[in-house]
């Protein structure tokens, strides 16, 4: 995870310079290791401030820093060092930082000795990461699922960001990752929860609606580009790109979620997924039409790190996000390679 940079701090009259260290040890000797120092050093690493790393763990900031002189004399290295905004995390840290984290949540993981799990009683917190497209259309039903079933289980939801996904997963942050993309250099683990197609939305009373949305019709209209990125083509301009054609975009944004909204008293036309403009269609004055040229279908996919295949809790957890999907079956699991970003509309 990328370090999250300290609000400044303080400074007290003078800041003693940290001496270089001598140099650490080839190996370390881990039955000379007090294992509360790992603990403070991964809140250390994961605040990079040592006031807040003092209020993660429970105790004085008095303590904390002298937690800090122990590590930065025990690892031959400064840790944190000052920067512009506050302390910031030395290259010997960084490499530290998601391994200790990893293997912090494991040690947890082991000394919970929980061989089974029990929604109806557990008491526990899961993150998903996923985009605001994904959310509207899966959360509903999953919070209906999670009422009925693990009424004390809670769900944390974080925002999507691709580049992170590997990341997130490799060090116990993010639980599973619901994307219409595979995902990622390392040996994650996938389910195909459905296959989505494109439909086109416009205004109720918008005339392509009485006489049809031909492709000549649908070419002179302006057009809502959903691109998450910011940039680059659509599904859209890829299928017309086949044919020769173009279209004009004159609305380009990041938000699934606002898009159906903004055809709503306009001219324009939108492309978009179907259970995306199905949410919005029954409330909103919006027409679904069928798009006048052939799009090709995507997978949603749920994404695991293959660290959590047997864990009970984790596989209750996939089998609820499933049903909430509309999964009636287990569906096969594979491992993915590469990252495929979400193509836009």
């Amino acid at each position: 995870m990328s370090p999250i940079h300290a609000r400044r701090a303080r400074a007290p009259a003078s800041t003693p310079k940290v001496s270089p260290p001598p140099p650490a040890p080839a190996g370390a000797d881990l039955t000379g290791i007090n294992l509360n120092l790992m603990v403070a050093l991964d809140a250390l690493l994961t605040e990079a401030n040592v006031t807040r790393a003092a209020e993660r763990v429970g105790v004085t900031q008095s303590a904390m820093s002298h937690s800090l002189r122990q590590l930065r004399e025990l690892l031959g290295d400064a840790l944190l060092i000052r920067g512009r905004g506050g302390m910031v995390r030395t290259p010997r840290a960084e490499q530290l930082a998601a391994p200790l984290h990893r293997g912090l949540l494991e040690l947890r993981r082991a000394l919970s000795n929980e061989p089974v799990f029990e929604p109806r009683t557990a008491r526990r917190r899961f993150t998903l990461a996923t985009g605001d497209y994904f959310a509207a259309t899966l959360l509903p039903e999953l919070l209906a699922v999670l009422d009925r079933e693990a009424p004390h289980v809670d769900l944390v939801v974080r925002h999507l960001i691709p580049d992170q996904v590997t990341s997130l997963m490799e060090s116990g942050d993010v639980d599973l990752c619901v994307a219409a993309f595979p995902d990622s250099s390392l040996s994650l683990r996938q389910q195909k929860l459905y296959t989505e197609d494109f439909v086109c939305v416009v205004r109720e009373g918008h005339p392509a609606a009485r006489t049809g949305l031909d492709l000549e019709t649908y070419l002179r209209l302006p057009h809502v580009l959903i691109s998450p990125r910011g940039e680059g083509a659509g599904a859209v301009d890829t299928a017309l790109a086949k044919l020769g054609r173009s279209r004009r975009i004159a609305l380009r944004l990041p938000y699934f979620l606002t898009a159906p909204l903004t055809v709503v008293r306009s001219d324009h036309v939108l492309t978009a997924p179907r259970r995306l403009v199905e949410t919005f269609a029954g409330g909103w004055p919006l027409q679904v039409l069928p798009p006048p040229v052939a799009l090709r279908a995507f997978d949603v996919l749920q994404i695991w790190h293959e660290r959590f295949d047997a864990d009970p809790a984790h596989r209750w957890l996939r089998g609820v996000v499933a049903r909430a999907a509309g999964v009636t079956r287990d569906l096969p699991t594979r491992a993915t390679r590469r990252v495929r970003g979400t193509q836009p509309s």
